[in-house]
C-alpha cells in the first residue's frame, strides 16, 4: 500500500482547478435557472466568453 508522505507535497494542477471552477459556475447557474436548460447566451455569460474576447482583442 502506498501512502502519500506527510509534509505538504501536494501538487496543484492550475488548469484542472480552473476547469473545475468553470464547471461549478455552470452547475450553480443551471440550478438557479428558471428554464429547463441554459441558453447559449447564458452559458457564455457565466463563462465570461465576451469578456475574454474583448481582452484578447486589446
Amino acid at each position: 500500500m502506498h501512502v502519500a508522505p506527510v509534509g505538504g507535497t501536494a501538487v496543484q494542477d492550475h488548469v484542472a482547478l480552473a476547469e473545475i471552477e468553470l464547471c461549478s459556475d455552470l452547475i450553480i447557474a443551471a440550478s438557479a435557472a428558471h428554464e429547463d436548460r441554459l441558453s447559449l447566451e447564458s452559458i457564455d455569460e457565466v463563462l465570461k466568453v465576451a469578456e475574454e474576447r474583448d481582452a484578447s482583442r486589446r
